[in-house]
């Protein structure tokens, strides 16, 4: 019968690096748990503007690209403290230990700001001002991702709040995971107006190392839901879906 559930299991890497991933961030070395992982994350992302605005003071660059970046990585920290502060992720409500929080940022939310000091600081010695095309578009992706990433956020809040099961309407309804697809986007752009390689390397690590292995596992305790697998053959795994899939023919 159709929509009776049927359990999927993540790839064995994708366990592994999840599991390992979480005792890193939560559990590493043991000890008390002092801290919540979102209160490390709100550090993080709420000190970025005066991250990178205390990085152009020191180095006295008030270039157009660095106002840039700030506009758009420092008002996205702000943005996600309000998101926490109106639709929190329960996700990121775990204690973690010292060794835990020390190592969730050196790991991950610490080398996120390689990114503005490539950009601000003389690091990498003169350079060109970037091509109006790349400012445009690193706008462009930020914006789109923004909206994707408090949108997808905010309608899994409130549906999730009223009743669990999957969410299969709105930004769902052609994407299993519009808000990995903001976040990628949003860290996407402060890549480009890095333009170095750097950056890239420290996504290529988040993104296959924690994000995916996220999504396979969050999908393998989906489908223990009726309907998953009809929602799943009709929507994208990160890029939408534009076009459902026809149903097979009856054999004459």
């Amino acid at each position: 019968m159709t929509g009776l559930p049927h359990r999927q299991t993540a790839p064995t890497w994708a366990r592994s690096l999840h599991r390992l991933a979480t005792y890193l961030s939560e559990d590493a070395f043991g000890g008390p748990r002092p801290w919540r992982l979102s209160t490390l994350i709100n550090l993080q992302k709420g000190a970025t503007f005066l991250f990178v605005l205390g990085l152009m003071a020191a180095f006295q660059n008030w270039g157009p690209v660095a106002w840039t970046y700030l506009a758009l990585h420092g008002t996205y920290g702000l943005c996600w403290l309000l998101k926490h502060a109106t639709f929190p992720d329960a996700r990121w409500n775990v204690r973690a230990t010292w060794g835990g929080g020390l190592l969730a940022f050196a790991a991950v939310l610490g080398p996120y700001w390689l990114a503005p000091v490539l950009v601000v600081t003389p690091l990498l010695g003169p350079r060109p001002e970037p091509a109006a095309w790349l400012l445009g578009t690193a706008v462009a992706i930020h914006t789109l991702g923004l909206a994707l990433m408090l949108s997808a956020d905010a309608q899994k809040h409130a549906l999730l709040s009223q009743r669990p099961g999957l969410i299969t309407t709105g930004l769902y309804a052609r994407v299993r995971h519009p808000n990995y697809l903001g976040e990628m986007l949003l860290y996407a752009a402060y890549a480009l107006l890095a333009r170095h390689w750097g950056p890239w390397l420290v996504l290529a690590w988040v993104w296959g190392g924690l994000f995916l292995p996220n999504m396979l596992v969050m999908e393998a305790r989906l489908s223990r839901h009726p309907g998953w697998q009809e929602y799943k053959a009709r929507t994208g795994f990160l890029l939408p879906r534009l076009r459902t899939p026809r149903p097979p023919r009856n054999p004459a």
